[in-house]
């Protein structure tokens, strides 16, 4: 996983690699759901480094992970009666004298080699080691969840979260669970021609295609580490995720920091089945 390692190699505070399995003797299915969350505990923006001010509330980058643990926790609570494996790779991206750079490369746990472009594109980084591990579990379905992209917030704001998927019964499966839950979804392209962004000089792929289309060519990014199986990833970038301002929306569950966004949503997604 040296994608994975590469974000954290200039941290103090070592990667950790988070699997938690819900597998009730009387579950339905024998394929696993499962569940991947981004863990960035706080993104400075590494050599790639943040203004200041956008740097204020990067705590919240791991909302992603918290919404996976959260969901993983109410599923045990309900005592559901499906197999669910959540997996949350959790790192900090910091500036240091060890930290990666740009024009370096690294390999995936799948083999496709990387080229770092930017060291802020660092969240698609450590999910695509998760999903490489999540194709050994042999999974009915992957869900990814994650503050990806500051494109996502241009495109829809904060409100409604870009849903991509390769399966339109999942992606209609969360679509309406969504609804259900008051946490709006719009399903995004995925069209293979955005790959031409991500092309390389100097390794298979590299980890940001540019500021066009660029939730788009993140979530292309993550498609080549996903296998022959369903998978949705959801980008959640913005202050739904981890808001200063919960005055301006009516959503009583909504408060200062955290909110849980996309707990409810997997949680009725998972009910459905």
């Amino acid at each position: 996983m040296e994608l994975l390692l590469a974000v954290t190699q200039g941290a103090r505070e070592q990667a950790k690699f988070i699997v938690m399995e819900h597998r009730p003797p009387n579950a339905s299915n024998r394929k696993p759901i499962v569940l991947v969350g981004k863990g960035v505990a706080f993104d400075t923006g590494g050599y790639s480094l943040k203004p200041s001010a956008s740097m204020v509330g990067m705590q919240g980058d791991m909302g992603g992970a918290a919404a996976v643990i959260g969901a993983m926790n109410a599923i045990g609570r309900l005592n559901l009666p499906i197999y669910v494996v959540g997996i949350v790779p959790t790192v900090e991206n910091v500036v240091s004298a060890t930290a990666y750079k740009p024009n370096d490369v690294f390999v995936a746990k799948n083999g496709v080699s990387v080229e770092i472009i930017s060291t802020d594109a660092e969240g698609r980084l450590i999910l695509a080691d998760a999903l490489c591990y999540a194709d050994t579990l042999d999974p009915q379905a992957v869900i990814d969840l994650a503050t990806l992209t500051g494109g996502k917030m241009v495109a829809l704001g904060e409100r409604t979260q870009a849903l991509f998927a390769t399966d339109d019964e999942l992606c209609a499966d969360l679509l309406r669970a969504g609804d259900k839950s008051g946490e709006p979804m719009w399903r995004m392209p995925l069209d293979k021609a955005y790959d031409r962004q991500l092309k390389s000089l100097s390794a298979d792929i590299k980890n940001t295609g540019g500021r066009m289309a660029s939730s788009v060519t993140a979530a292309r990014f993550l498609a080549h580490f996903v296998g022959d199986w369903p998978w949705a990833h959801i980008d959640i970038a913005g202050a739904e995720t981890f808001s200063n301002k919960p005055e301006e929306t009516n959503r009583s569950y909504l408060t200062k920091g955290g909110t849980g966004v996309m707990v409810r949503s997997l949680v009725e997604y998972l009910r459905s089945l």
